[in-house]
């Protein structure tokens, strides 16, 4: 089973269920806004991609965030904890099946889920 993590109004997000609809793929799809974000689903993604690949630094949030807060950000520890506090600072799509896992939306990726 596919599972898509995200936020319902990314436009990344967006793509990628557009896409898996296109493709007839079934998945879930867990939204960070209204579930909140599952921190041993990103304890696993951290571990496996890295921090560096899940913390989104171009996007409106972490421009918003205190100077204070974005050297805060030192090893995985800090970067979740921020991450958890900020679930607008996850690079999207998060998507996980079965081994596989990857972040931001691709096209390839996504099609031969």
């Amino acid at each position: 089973m596919i599972t898509l993590y995200g936020i319902s109004n990314c436009d990344s997000v967006r793509k990628a269920r557009k896409l898996l609809d296109s493709l007839d793929k079934a998945y879930s799809f867990h939204d960070y806004k209204k579930e909140g974000v599952d921190a041993a689903v990103l304890d696993a993604a951290i571990a496996r991609l890295g921090y560096g690949a899940l913390l989104n630094k171009r996007g409106t949030t972490w421009r918003q965030l205190s100077s204070t807060d974005k050297e805060s950000v030192v090893d995985a520890a800090s970067a979740k904890a921020l991450m958890l506090a900020h679930a607008s600072l996850i690079k999207r799509p998060l998507v996980i099946s079965g081994e596989s896992m990857h972040v931001g939306f691709d096209a390839a990726k996504l099609e031969d889920l």
